[in-house]
């Protein structure tokens, strides 16, 4: 079924309360286009699942400085001064989780799993909290799954059918956002026909994405 939308169309659901995933690597890969009608929007109190924070002025980074995001859970802040200043006065609730647990949980979330054991964070602050298990003498941590209620992915081509195919750097947390939310969104540099992307090129398949919006 095509799935080529207006950028009203694609976020015509959005509301205060939300929980949000947003590719991106510091502003790479970030669908600029959707966040830019997020703020638009003006939603309130989102949930706010990324890698950092950006910029203040780049990518999601942008949501911040416009007050919208109540919770944050990342891996990295040290770009986005603004959003450190609100964690530091208790306007920004963060938890803060190690990359490659940042990625495995969003994976879990998509895969319907109960969660990873990881020995990631072991004996350190990232531990408080959470359950540990030891298994064949080594401890781990139970890390939980994440899901969003919609995630805003970035792509470099899609077709209409939304498979999509990622330039380089720029797919970093996309591919696994994209099975991990209720609905999904992206944003395409260039849309073509169905058919028009080598099978064997596409890094995500159709069946996860549920609108296409063409940007320049």
């Amino acid at each position: 079924m095509p799935k080529l939308r207006t950028l009203d169309q694609a976020l015509e659901g959005l509301t205060d309360g939300m929980t949000l995933m947003i590719g991106g690597f510091l502003a790479v890969g970030s669908p600029e286009t959707l966040v830019d009608e997020v703020i638009r929007r003006g939603v309130r109190d989102l949930t706010l699942i990324v890698n950092d924070t950006a910029m203040p002025d780049r990518g999601y980074g942008r949501l911040f400085a416009n007050g919208q995001v109540s919770t944050l859970i990342c891996c990295y802040m040290g770009m986005n001064p603004t959003a450190i200043a609100q964690k530091d006065e208790g306007k920004l609730a963060v938890e803060l989780c190690p990359q490659g647990s940042l990625a495995e949980r969003i994976r879990a979330g998509g895969a319907g799993l109960g969660g990873i054991l990881t020995p990631t964070g072991v004996g350190t602050i990232a531990e408080e909290g959470k359950i540990k298990l030891e298994l064949e003498g080594h401890t781990y941590l139970l890390e939980l799954p994440l899901r969003a209620d919609i995630a805003l992915l970035r792509a470099h081509v899609a077709d209409r059918a939304g498979n999509l195919v990622y330039r380089k750097s720029a797919r970093n947390f996309n591919p696994l956002m994209a099975m991990a939310a209720d609905y999904v969104v992206a944003e395409a540099s260039e849309i073509r026909d169905i058919g028009g992307i080598d099978p064997d090129h596409v890094m995500t398949p159709g069946i996860f994405v549920d609108a296409v919006v063409g940007v320049s």
